[in-house]
């Protein structure tokens, strides 16, 4: 459960370390809070929230079973442990 959540924030930092690198390639400060204005910071945060949930929405789409398939559990069948499969 740790990795989804690790790669979101990841994902989620993605814009401000791209600002961050800009800054540094400039000569900028980075760390200098001119450089970090509230409206740039606004749109990095929309830009970042944008990236999580289309992220997020590709991971519902794009993963599990496929919608006609039937899941039947693991089980035990004639004494031996079967694992559980999609139909």
């Amino acid at each position: 459960m740790i990795r989804p959540i690790l790669t979101e924030i990841g994902i989620f930092l993605i814009p401000f370390v791209l600002y961050a690198a800009f800054l540094f390639a400039s000569r900028s400060i980075v760390l200098h809070r001119s450089s970090w204005p509230v409206h740039v910071v606004g749109w990095l945060v929309l830009a970042a929230l944008l990236l999580t949930i289309v992220s997020l929405l590709l991971l519902v789409h794009y993963s599990g079973a496929p919608p006609t398939s039937t899941y039947v559990p693991a089980h035990v069948e004639n004494g031996k442990l079967v694992p559980g499969i999609e139909k």
